[in-house]
């Protein structure tokens, strides 16, 4: 199985691979979330939904179902 955002511990850093533009809110790729560029998971809300990220210099908060359909090369 590949790993996607989800599959980040806290702290950890991967490039995305591959995402699915009909899965993933347009809203993302406006920030930034594209193929090649790191991503870090900086924190699991406390139901582990929503994480929170750093791309691009900018932390987002996606919902784990969306993290869980990037996959990443860590």
């Amino acid at each position: 199985m590949s790993d996607t955002i989800a599959s980040l511990q806290i702290g950890e850093k991967g490039f995305i691979e591959h995402l699915c533009l009909e899965n993933i809110p347009l809203k993302l790729l406006e920030m930034g979330c594209l193929p090649g560029i790191e991503v870090q998971l900086i924190q699991k809300a406390p139901m582990k939904d929503p994480l929170y990220i750093k791309v691009n210099g900018s932390h987002l908060a996606i919902r784990k179902e969306t993290a869980e359909k990037i996959t990443i090369v860590k």
